[in-house]
């Protein structure tokens, strides 16, 4: 894309369900021609046509885009509120011209220190704590260290390594799985072998084919009775009636789960009642001023966008996330 002499305000749809962006186009310094769509996912096909740029500013509304994308007769970039992007990964996107960015590197301190909450109340059982206070009851008993216990953190990108990071500054033996070996990271397929040694199984992997189920019975049956599995990346990434399972029989000592295989997770699901279970709402991440973090990400790229510039955080859309050894930006494609 040829950098013009001055900034172009393109036309910008951004899909939402019920929170806006904060101050989207005070903080972008949008000119008098720009032309911001706001959208709901039934409203996305009329925001689409002429747009040149998308903002999914909910993911959890971000299959709308597929099924709009006739409509997409302009666009050149998308930019997602996540890490994770496998709503966009469908055949007509990877094949288009579309560049997709992500959200990368602002959640990753956050949900790391959510894994070592996770992790410390479960070893010092806070759940039955505050169940005793709620009832009143003085019951004194003894519980778990960290210090010295394993865990096995599946997920090669920055939430893996922030997660690694944390849980080796407290003391934990972290063994780091990625996609590829490279120093300091097992390959996949070394995650059998390391599961019969892991207090804690971390998923904070991306949903990609090779990812999706890849937590099932026969993984699971090779953890120890003691340990527990902690999931912030998808819930798609455990088989889930699987896991209930491992968890009804006691097969594992429990979990905690902040993604689900449906969201809301619903009312009659196993998960909220199983003992040893903590349930969270896909917040692991959401630190207060997210939302604000979220949107300067984007309106600097905007800016980028604007400039004819490379813009951050570029997807592989072959593999569906940002490569971790790659440096290169990219600059939006053709209209498609």
């Amino acid at each position: 894309m040829v950098s013009p002499a001055q900034p172009r305000d393109p036309a910008l749809a951004v899909l939402y369900s019920s929170d806006l962006p904060p101050d989207l186009e005070a903080r972008a310094s949008l000119g008098p021609d720009a032309r911001v769509r706001y959208a709901t996912p039934t409203e996305l096909p009329a925001a689409l046509r002429g747009a040149e740029a998308l903002l999914i500013w909910d993911f959890n509304v971000g299959e709308a885009v597929r099924a709009s994308w006739d409509a997409a007769d302009a666009l050149r970039w998308v930019h997602a509120t996540s890490a994770g992007v496998d709503k966009l990964i469908f055949d007509e996107m990877v094949a288009s011209d579309v560049v997709i960015t992500n959200s990368r590197g602002v959640f990753d301190r956050a949900m790391a220190e959510y894994v070592l909450g996770m992790v410390l109340a479960m070893a010092k059982d806070l759940p039955a704590t505050l169940r005793h206070q709620d009832r009143g009851e003085w019951r004194h008993r003894e519980t778990g260290t960290i210090t010295g216990r394993t865990a096995v953190v599946v997920g090669g990108g920055p939430i893996g390594a922030g997660i690694a990071g944390l849980l080796e500054a407290v003391g934990m033996r972290v063994r780091l799985v990625g996609r590829r070996a490279r120093p300091g990271m097992h390959d996949a397929s070394d995650l059998p072998r390391l599961l019969p040694e892991a207090d804690y199984l971390v998923l904070a992997a991306p949903l990609t084919e090779q990812t999706r189920g890849m937590v099932d019975a026969a993984l699971l049956s090779r953890l120890p009775s003691r340990a527990r599995l902690i999931n912030v990346g998808r819930g798609q990434l455990v088989v889930q009636d699987d896991l209930v399972a491992a968890l009804s029989t006691r097969r594992i000592a429990g979990a905690a789960l902040d993604v689900f295989d449906t969201e809301p997770l619903p009312a009659d699901s196993p998960l909220w009642t199983l003992p040893g279970v903590i349930v969270s709402p896909h917040m692991s991440g959401d630190f207060i001023g997210w939302r604000d973090a979220l949107a300067d990400l984007f309106v600097d790229n905007l800016a980028r966008y604007r400039a004819g510039e490379p813009l951050r955080n570029v997807v592989d859309k072959t593999i569906g996330y940002v490569r971790s050894d790659a440096s290169v930006t990219e600059t939006a494609g053709s209209p498609r």
